[in-house]
């Protein structure tokens, strides 16, 4: 359980922002367990807590030098190439989108609620994981990518970036998030924040950086002032 009883919003956003991985599809398992097992293959022991609490919520530019400071440039090029081709294996084989957040979309959509995707993922991964859920068509046109902007999660270009390109003034925007770096980009965006806890970050960090939290996906739409799905 969370530990406080989260209370829907006064009013409904004007922009409901959902981070990809984590929030949309349940990629930070899977990813997270084969690169702490490559990671430990190649004499760098990592727990996947370990994965998530260095690697998770950045962009991919900003987890890449991390990785050549680790490992040095050709090993971290190496890393790349073997958690990549696992990780695409994997997404095939077992990639489905977060339980229950299918049905939060259908009652945003049903609300009226405009809404979107800013992530540190590439278009290149939100591309193939989205795609693979069944997912990709809800988003089209609405894709906002790190890649779009100087600076990765935790600084809040990409939740400014997507704000700006929907017209839609931050202040007004929701956004949800699964990891500490998601959550204090969308704070200092001056956006409110919903901590999924369901995810790998942990409930507690979720909290301290600034998110108010919901367990499960059935628990965000009256969060977003909309009805309460457990009685939909």
């Amino acid at each position: 359980m969370s530990p406080e009883p989260a209370q829907a919003t006064a009013s409904r956003p004007g922009l409901v922002i959902f981070d990809c991985d984590g929030v949309l599809v349940d990629t930070e398992r899977l990813a997270t367990a084969i690169e702490a097992r490559t990671l430990t293959a190649m004499g760098h022991p990592h727990t996947q807590a370990d994965v998530v609490a260095t690697f998770m919520g950045r962009s991919a530019a900003d987890a890449f030098t991390l990785l050549t400071d680790l490992l040095g440039p050709a090993r971290a090029l190496e890393f790349d190439e073997r958690s990549t081709a696992e990780t695409r294996e994997a997404f095939a084989r077992e990639l489905a989108p977060v339980p229950g957040v299918v049905a939060v979309l259908d009652a945003v959509e049903a609300a009226g609620l405009r809404y979107c995707v800013a992530s540190s993922g590439s278009h290149a991964r939100m591309e193939l994981t989205l795609g693979t859920t069944g997912l990709s068509d809800r988003f089209v046109g609405r894709i906002h990518s790190a890649e779009a902007v100087d600076r990765g999660k935790p600084w809040p270009d990409v939740f400014l970036h997507a704000a700006a390109r929907e017209g839609v003034d931050p202040s007004g925007c929701v956004v949800i998030e699964d990891s500490v770096n998601g959550v204090l980009a969308a704070r200092a965006a001056g956006m409110e924040v919903l901590g999924f806890a369901g995810g790998l970050a942990g409930a507690e960090a979720l909290r301290q950086a600034g998110a108010t939290l919901f367990d499960e996906m059935a628990d965000l739409p009256p969060l977003l002032g909309l009805y309460n799905s457990r009685s939909a």
